[in-house]
């Protein structure tokens, strides 16, 4: 039942996300992260790492409210009850995992409320694997490529976990079979100092890319006599402003797997040890738990002088048994009916990854009521579970990040399959950017009605299809890709709690509301519902004019607070007032709401605004500009003229699938009331540019290029750089404008990449990305093996882009075995030989023995290691 087996199982073929195809199929250069074994962590560069800019958070994690249990869905709750989310993010992508992209249908979490730390879990080859060595029809365990013993969290989840007060982690992984020859020792070698180089690189990563700490599933046996070391190596991260969780596996006595499914003695010390004092932040339990074991845990904790609830997480195998769980959260209620411990899931991200048609964009919907029953018990957001599954809000509370004297949303999940911007419709192609997603509703769905209440969606426009209980008039958003709808029968007052706050209220304050009322005039009544901290028992019910009559298009009324200065806000959302009968098939769509304080606070013009690389042989696009704080912008909106190309809270961007060759790019700032700057703004034009530029890089040195001419007949200047900035690469030549082409010498054959601008005259540059011809192959040192007597154990290779290690004995190959039982092979393969058939006796003690290294593009050297 362990993490290295529950994936295991017949679930993990269902998990994997294959490579998007059509119009969604990745673009040619588009930034994707990948794994990295111990060699690669110790050598990490972001230099080297050639789509690290695009890679990183840049959200700043934001503290929540003060818990609040008045304004809490169950007042019993005790908020301080943790939640872990351990999961896929965009899905279990080993290739594709990009910060955005352009598909609807890729998973997209929306449940922050609940949860205290998200932690990305699914395989990523480490750099370098070519492609094609991916075969999606394999078994998993005839994946024939390395993946890191650690994967990053995904940017663009680090973000959005930010913005709502969650934590962001990468994991650490280590089993006999999962990650080959790699091996938790690697990280405890240490400095002359005592230090962990290792422990200090992990820190340098997450700093660099904008995420928290890490979990780390240890499940492979440790020695006895690296114990000691192991719990030091996470102290020295925890030490280092690291968030650290461990994972139930390792007897902390004899250093063997050993899954204790309760907090103990023999788990324990890896979280808090007597000598060493605090190792990790907290343990994720294995799941054979019961009432038993978990009240005995919420006692050990108590012994140690922890608290429970903060560093015990009660594991749920989510993935493998979904919503027939054989073991309950009930479980894990005290007397008193609260939980004794946190809460911890691996694999929530099945509402999406193990539903047959979940890259169906027209069976989306019923992805959303799996991952909302998943949370709330209830598929519709009703109070009554389906089924024994109650759904995880029954144990822990809800949380917000709501505060302050501003707070705009626009209803967006972060996705869509339009874009719309303040109402008009901005690019009809579909979506997925986590990045986007607004705070989510607290409550899906907290509506209170005498009678029928109103059904509560999402509306993402008339190309999508809700669940089959819905009828309403589709009609997208207001702005970006999504709109709140609640529709049916009004027959008595709905009043729909949306946002859990605690927002201030001055003598300037307004709540401003932007709806489209599609149904007929009717007597209902649109009013704004505050739950104020004061007295949190009552809805004040602010009434909006004219609600009640159908709308052409969106409509925004704005409500003056200042009668409430100097309150705070504990509860944001809606009251839909019914008339003197009953109306049938009422709607109203909710695209924006926006809380401001009266100070102008709408961002300045952005700066810096640059086209740094325009590729139109892959109809790729990367923009960059300087950014301001966050507390004074919340994202960035990109434009080409007036069609929407995506956003962020960054200052870098990538588009694919841009083919204009001409035009002007706009760059919105968006303020935290939703205010808006004014655009920068750059323009391209590449017709005078050269054309259909081509490139081919030969293992001589040569880089011919090719091109049209430009129509202006200027002289051509051709530029190449090393996008590798470690190994500053730059070479430029000038030709007539009538060439056709030319041919750059002396460029570097060791399969780097690169970047090539052509630019006639002071215009446009046209660029292309390419790489170089890889002949190059550094020896496998004799050093890397220790030889004793006539058995050689040989380390892994340090080359980044070795793929086998062939070792010749007398010129015959030996034999290792290979991860999962798949047989042997007559070389050392690459993230597929297990770590104990790296050692091997040879037959002769006079034999001559040869290691033969090959990299992925076919070079190959030799090593003499015995016998001249």
């Amino acid at each position: 039942m362990a993490l290295a087996l529950t994936l295991g199982a017949g679930s993990a073929v269902a998990s994997d996300t294959l490579p998007w195809t059509g119009e969604s199929a990745v673009g040619a250069n588009q930034p994707y992260q990948h794994g990295y074994s111990p060699t690669d962590l110790l050598r990490w560069n972001p230099a080297d790492d050639t789509d690290a800019p695009y890679l990183r958070a840049k959200v700043p994690l934001q503290t929540r409210t003060a818990p609040n249990s008045a304004t809490q869905r169950d007042r019993n709750l005790p908020a301080g009850t943790q939640q872990l989310t351990l999961a896929g993010d965009y899905g279990n992508a080993f290739f594709e995992s990009h910060p955005y992209t352009n598909e609807f249908s890729q998973y997209l979490f929306n449940y922050w409320q609940y949860t205290d730390a998200y932690a990305s879990w699914h395989g990523m080859p480490t750099e370098g694997v070519p492609v094609d060595y991916y075969d999606p029809d394999q078994d998993w365990r005839e994946k024939w490529f390395e993946f890191g013993m650690l994967n990053l969290p995904n940017p663009g989840y680090t973000n959005a976990a930010h913005a709502n007060g969650v934590r962001s982690l990468g994991c650490i992984f280590f089993s006999p079979n999962d990650r080959g020859d790699q091996d938790y020792s690697e990280l405890l070698v240490r400095d002359a100092s005592g230090s962990f180089p290792a422990a200090a690189k992990l820190i340098e990563i997450a700093e660099y890319y904008g995420f928290d700490g890490y979990f780390v599933n240890q499940e492979s046996s440790v020695a006895p006599a690296d114990i000691t070391a192991y719990k030091q190596f996470l102290k020295q991260l925890r030490d280092g402003g690291m968030y650290v969780q461990w994972y139930d596996s390792v007897s902390n006595s004899s250093g063997g797997i050993s899954y204790q499914n309760e907090f103990n003695a023999v788990n324990g010390p890896f979280v808090r040890d007597a000598r060493l004092g605090d190792v990790s932040d907290s343990i994720f339990l294995n799941y054979w738990w019961n009432k038993a074991k978990l009240t005995s845990s919420k006692a050990y904790a108590a012994g140690l002088g922890l608290d429970s609830r903060r560093s015990v997480f009660a594991g749920v195998e989510a993935g493998m048994y979904q919503f027939n769980q054989p073991y309950q959260l009930d479980d894990n209620l005290g007397a008193d009916g609260a939980p004794m411990n946190a809460v911890a899931t691996l694999g929530a991200d099945f509402v999406s990854s193990d539903y047959a048609a979940k890259t169906d964009d027209a069976a989306q919907a019923q992805v959303f009521d799996r991952e909302r029953r998943w949370w709330t018990g209830s598929s519709q957001g009703s109070t009554t579970p389906e089924g024994s599954w109650k759904g995880i809000s029954k144990y822990v509370a809800e949380r917000s990040v709501i505060k302050g004297s501003t707070f705009a949303t626009s209803f967006n999940t972060g996705h869509g399959l339009s874009t719309w911007s303040e109402g008009r419709l901005s690019n009809d192609a579909e979506w997925g950017n986590i990045n986007l997603q607004d705070i989510p509703v607290s409550w899906q769905w907290w509506i209170d009605a005498d009678r029928s209440p109103l059904a509560a969606d999402f509306d993402y426009g008339p190309e999508y299809t809700p669940a089959s209980r819905f009828s309403y008039r589709k009609i997208g958003a207001y702005d970006g890709g999504s709109s709140l709808v609640l529709s049916g029968t009004l027959a008595s007052d709905n009043s729909v709690r949306l946002y859990k706050t605690d927002l201030s209220v001055t003598s300037r304050s307004s709540l401003g509301l932007t709806y489209a009322k599609s149904s007929a005039d009717d007597d209902s009544e649109l009013r704004l519902a505050l739950v104020l901290a004061s007295d949190p028992d009552k809805v004040v019910q602010v009434p909006l004019a004219g609600s009640g009559k159908r709308t052409d298009g969106w409509r925004t009324v704005t409500a003056d607070l200042s009668a409430y200065a100097g309150q705070r806000i504990a509860s944001l959302g809606l009251v839909v007032a019914a008339g003197a009968a009953p109306i049938q098939n009422y709607q109203v769509n909710v695209g924006a709401l926006a809380l401001r304080d009266g100070v102008d606070r709408t961002p300045e013009v952005p700066e810096g605004l640059a086209v740094t690389q325009l590729l139109p042989d892959s109809d790729e696009l990367f923009l960059s500009w300087r950014r301001s704080d966050y507390d004074t912008v919340r994202r960035y909106d990109v434009f080409l003229d007036d069609t929407y190309l995506g956003g962020i809270y960054d200052d870098v961007f990538y588009a694919k699938r841009f083919t204009a060759t001409s035009g002007t790019i706009r760059l919105v700032a968006v303020g935290p009331d939703g205010s808006r700057s004014e655009p920068a703004t750059v323009r391209f034009d590449l017709g005078t540019a050269p054309g259909k530029v081509t490139t081919t890089a030969g293992r001589d040195g040569t880089l011919k290029v090719g091109w049209t001419p430009p129509a202006s007949g200027r002289p051509v200047t051709v530029k190449v750089s090393g996008v590798d900035t470690s190994a500053p690469y730059t070479k430029e030549v000038t030709v007539p404008g009538t060439s056709t082409g030319t041919t750059l010498t002396g460029v570097p054959v060791d399969g780097s990449r690169y970047v090539l601008t052509a630019t006639s005259g002071g215009g446009a540059p046209t660029a292309v990305r390419g790489t170089f011809a890889d002949a190059e192959i550094t020896p496998y040192p004799a050093s890397a093996v220790r030889v004793s007597g006539n058995t050689f154990t040989f380390s892994r290779p340090a080359l980044a882009d070795w793929r086998t290690l062939t070792v010749l004995e007398n010129g015959a190959p030996k034999s290792f075995a290979t991860t999962y039982g798949s047989g042997n092979k007559p070389y050392i393969v690459r993230g597929r030989t297990t770590r104990g058939a790296m050692t091997v006796t040879m037959s002769s003690a006079t034999s001559r023995v040869v290691a033969v290294l090959e990299d992925y593009a076919g070079n190959t050297v030799q090593t003499v290691l015995r016998g001249g």
